[in-house]
């Protein structure tokens, strides 16, 4: 039973002095004590009632919260008989732990309140606890060796009648069972719940509800070689471990249920590690190759490593594809505490690898979200170096590949057509995972990406990544925890703008384009629009006047207007850029 069950019951007078945001959790016992540390007597999720006769003074308080609050208890109710009111050194040290504190009205007995929950708790695991043994039983003999994950979560269907999916820390779905697909926005909502309830210490079962349908969410932790260690940082595991969602809410389910669930889980890492193993050729082909790239090494000799790579990403194409480079980098910054994110107190973002947190996003980012199962990154190598993760993406040759003007040679265009352009682009690549990485980003990560053109020859494949690291660092310039920038950034004004700083750019435009918009608001005009046609038509008064629907005199009346607020002259090459720029940066 729930926390929120009991507060509803009337007859047992609990009156809640804090916690609200916990009370879903999961109530499997009560303990009735007047201990100053009763913690030998805990096994977690009780409810303790307490008559306060452990407090002599104030500073009693916070050692005895901080006792229940780590041995994983579900609430705390203190009864008002002997005090008459609960002391306020007492809610704030719940408030401080997380704890949820209840006063017991003066007139009710801890005994009615045992018993009420005794009797409920009791019903739920005498229902439930022969049935989930012998399907604990089927699950544990049913593992990844037998069909993978999908295996596992039919059984749940059929037997639990819970559906259930595994998903990757954006939210992509890699298993389910039978013929439901979760939707994405579903599973990026869920994703972003269950990475946000991470990051601030929150116990899992993690409850959410999207659309109106309530899940429980269980986190799928790495059991492999590459696993991190429980009593290391969370940033360092946070956005890469999967995680179960089910279609239940979980948080009064009885502890044999749960353990059913856990032991799902941990069959799933399996598949999980099994899968982490797969991926060791194609990160090591990724490491020679940025290897090879950043020394320097021959043409002839990145090529010769190139045509390894290629059947082993792509295989079956016949050809020499093309590449794109992506850097990647993750950051992360003072952390305030062990409630936000999970690391000591006072520890600083440098004893977080930022290299393989940055290696594991990369090689989820650059799946096609519409893709499901745990093998669909299986075209995508990705190397660390440092805080850095670099992905060498092949892509299959373009048919029709016409220099671009801001193009070098060995660079072909990322502007094809959409049926003939299999090329990356930033603005789109972040757009599905966006909102699930910056929950798990939380107040003190940042994740900041760049992609290169796509290139032809070895010989492009340094300048590549360069154009790479170059599209990161402007992408590390724009606000926001998830940034990211194309190589098409950096030819023009636009690698200028995010480098000006904030004040800097409101000064420019407020001066230029103030008195412009105060006009237009007073007199209904629409001199800014007149502005940014006539400068997008390079100037030429016919075109404009055309775009605009207007007379050419009228055009010419509405620039000599802008002229004379401005002071400016727009047929002056330097009036024409400061106006670009100020529309740019407004």
């Amino acid at each position: 039973m729930r926390l929120r069950a009991l507060l509803e019951t009337d007859a047992l007078g609990l009156r809640l002095l804090g916690g609200e945001d916990e009370l879903d959790r999961s109530v499997r016992g009560v303990m009735t004590t007047d201990l100053r540390d009763p913690s030998r007597y805990l096994s977690g999720g009780e409810l303790v009632l307490t008559g306060l006769a452990w407090r002599r003074d104030a500073t009693d308080s916070e050692p005895f919260v901080r006792i229940l609050a780590g041995a994983g208890v579900a609430g705390l109710a203190a009864g008002e008989a002997e005090l008459g009111e609960i002391p306020g050194d007492l809610v704030e040290a719940c408030a401080r732990h997380r704890l949820p504190l209840f006063a017991v009205h003066e007139t009710v007995a801890f005994a009615t309140i045992t018993e009420h929950v005794v009797r409920q708790v009791s019903g739920e695991r005498a229902g439930d606890l022969a049935a989930v043994v012998d399907r604990h039983r089927r699950l544990m003999t049913s593992g990844p060796a037998g069909g993978g994950p999908e295996v596992v979560l039919d059984l749940l269907g059929s037997d639990l009648d819970l559906h259930a999916w595994v998903l990757s820390p954006t939210g992509r779905q890699i298993a389910g069972a039978g013929d439901t697909p979760l939707a994405g926005p579903v599973g990026a909502a869920l994703a972003g719940h269950h990475l946000a309830a991470t990051r601030t210490g929150r116990r899992a079962p993690h409850r959410a509800t999207v659309g109106g349908t309530t899940y429980s969410l269980f986190p799928i932790r790495n059991a492999g070689r590459g696993a991190v260690p429980a009593s290391r940082d969370v940033r360092e595991s946070v956005l890469s471990d999967w995680l179960l969602a089910v279609e239940a809410d979980a948080s009064d389910w009885p502890p044999a249920r749960l353990d059913l669930l856990q032991g799902v889980t941990q069959l799933i890492a399996v598949e999980r590690d099994r899968r982490d193993a797969a991926r060791t050729v194609r990160r090591r082909l990724a490491q020679e190759v940025l290897e090879l790239v950043q020394t320097g090494a021959p043409p002839a000799e990145i090529a010769a490593r190139l045509r390894v790579a290629a059947p082993v990403l792509l295989p079956g194409i016949g050809t020499a594809p093309h590449w794109q480079v992506v850097v990647a980098r993750v950051e992360w910054g003072v952390a305030e505490g062990s409630a936000t994110t999970g690391a000591p107190a006072g520890s600083s973002g440098s004893a977080v690898a930022g290299g393989p947190v940055a290696q594991a996003l990369l090689e989820e980012i650059l799946v096609d979200p519409a893709v499901t199962g745990p093998d669909s990154a299986d075209r995508i190598a990705v190397a660390h170096t440092g805080d850095e993760a670099v992905a060498l993406v092949p892509l299959p040759a373009v048919t029709a590949p016409a220099p671009a003007h801001d193009s070098g040679p060995d660079m072909m265009p990322a502007e094809a057509s959409a049926d003939e352009d299999p090329a990356l682009h930033a603005d789109v690549l972040l757009a599905a995972v966006r909102e699930p990485l910056s929950a798990g980003l939380a107040d003190d990560g940042r994740l900041t990406l760049g992609v290169s053109a796509a290139v032809h020859s070895p010989e492009g494949l340094r300048g590549a990544l360069e154009e790479a690291r170059h599209a990161r660092r402007v992408a590390a310039a724009r606000p926001g925890r998830v940034c990211a920038a194309g190589h098409h950034e950096l030819a023009s004004h636009v690698l200028l703008l995010p480098f000006v700083p904030d004040d800097v750019r409101r000064a420019f435009t407020a001066r230029l384009l103030d008195p412009l918009r105060d006009y237009d608001r007073r007199h209904r005009a629409e001199l800014i629009p007149t502005l940014e046609a006539f400068l997008d038509c390079d100037g030429s008064w016919t075109r404009c006047a055309s775009r605009l629907h207007l007379h050419v005199n009228t055009l010419r009346y509405r620039v000599g207007r802008i002229e004379q607020l401005t002071g400016r002259d727009l047929s002056r090459l330097e009036d024409k850029l400061d106006f670009f720029l100020a529309l740019r940066m407004s």
